[in-house]
């Protein structure tokens, strides 16, 4: 293709709006960007510019996965972007390339193994069954959200991340002030320095530890030089405030599930097939708004016939890859049992959410625990009157009032 052609080919910018969406629905401009081809330019409500948005599953993959588009050149650019504050920590791992983001994540990665997610199974299980026989000692109704849905992820992630109990509420509030995009950018990082001034110091006290909890394994990979204290604190916090994304991924699956009696009931009726539904469910869910981090083209990259030049933003959308019909037959269609089911909900590549294998296992224990245990939960109000999360990056509902 000659570069006259590349040229004339260059897509519209489309404008991508800041959208408040309920329920489960999916974002209507996303739609119209995946109709108008793989490869688009998009303007989001703040930063400078436009950037490229990749939509096809293979597409999506391969940007993830190819150093030739990297994060850290993100960091000195005023990129377009949903965030209307942009304060990202120079060194943090989200923002780092290969090697040193391999470097970073490797000091943590026994914690989010089959092993080391095995490990807070149990405590988990048990501080689930506390949480719902309260719940159900109160008696009906009762907000899912605020009962099970969010002390149960932040009750876990901080037992992996050896944070004692008696702070957990802090680092929930710490939390909801980064993720929301309504209390303005002083409130935000004034939240993230707190929590980062508090990883600072357990990380400080575990240097010499040997205890298998994220906080103790980052303290014996500063003590050891093998990352920087200022590394550790970067990504503790990543990986606190990721924890709390089960509350928003379990809202809506359980939304899904109490709307749709059908797919609930399959599930109580054949509890063998709640793996393969789950990942259905994770596939089919609107994650987030619009979309994350991009990343910025080192070089230039050609994809479906249009010319990515160095320099230039690229977007992801996850979202839209989980709706390709050539990977998924019949999008759409929620089906509990679809084999196989790449879907790239946790990403893709180096940055891989790390905590892919906790969700699961916190997202298999609610299913069991909530469809087993309270057989006639359903829904209290009309499914348009739960009321979802308006100015955050995440989506999810923002209660859950149920019934038995």
């Amino acid at each position: 293709m000659t570069e006259e052609t590349l040229a004339e080919t260059l897509p519209p910018v489309t404008d991508w709006p800041a959208l408040d969406l309920n329920g489960v629905d999916f974002d209507p401009v996303l739609a119209e960007l995946m109709r108008q081809g793989p490869v688009t330019r998009i303007r989001l409500p703040n930063g400078e510019g436009w950037a490229w948005l990749v939509t096809r599953h293979d597409d999506v993959r391969m940007v993830t996965n190819d150093p030739r588009f990297g994060r850290e050149a993100v960091m000195d650019r005023q990129v377009t972007r949903l965030a209307p504050h942009f304060i990202p920590a120079r060194g943090a791992v989200g923002f780092l390339d290969p090697p040193d983001h391999t470097r970073l994540r490797r000091s943590v990665a026994a914690a989010f193994t089959a092993r080391g997610v095995e490990r807070v199974r149990e405590k988990s299980r048990r501080l689930l069954d506390e949480l719902v026989g309260a719940m159900l000692r109160d008696g009906p109704p009762a907000d899912l959200v605020a009962s099970v849905l969010t002390p149960f992820p932040i009750a876990v992630i901080c037992e992996l991340m050896g944070v004692p109990a008696a702070d957990r509420h802090a680092m929930h509030t710490w939390t909801q002030l980064i993720l929301s995009s309504s209390h303005g950018a002083k409130v935000s990082e004034k939240a993230r320095n707190e929590m980062g001034a508090y990883f600072a110091d357990l990380i400080g006290l575990r240097e010499g530890s040997t205890a298998e909890d994220v906080t103790s394994l980052l303290g014996a990979a500063v003590g050891r030089e093998e990352i920087t204290s200022e590394e550790a604190v970067g990504l503790a916090v990543l990986l606190q405030i990721g924890g709390e994304a089960v509350t928003n991924n379990s809202g809506q699956m359980f939304y899904l599930l109490l709307t749709r009696p059908d797919l609930a009931e399959r599930l109580r009726a054949e509890p063998e097939i709640r793996p393969k539904a789950i990942d259905e469910l994770l596939r089919h869910i609107p994650h987030r708004n619009a979309v994350g981090l991009s990343r910025i083209a080192l070089e230039d990259v050609e994809i479906r016939g249009h010319r990515i030049r160095a320099g230039d933003a690229v977007y992801v959308s996850y979202l839209a890859a989980n709706r390709d019909p050539e990977v998924f037959p019949d999008p759409e269609t929620i089906d509990l049992t679809r084999s196989p089911n790449p879907h790239v909900s946790f990403g893709f590549g180096p940055h891989y959410c790390p905590g892919g294998m906790l969700a699961r296992l916190e997202s298999g224990l609610l299913v069991d625990t909530l469809l087993d245990r309270v057989p006639d939960l359903r829904l209290a109000v009309p499914p348009e009157q739960v009321p979802f999360k308006k100015g955050a990056l995440i989506r999810g509902p923002e209660a859950l009032p149920v019934i038995w």
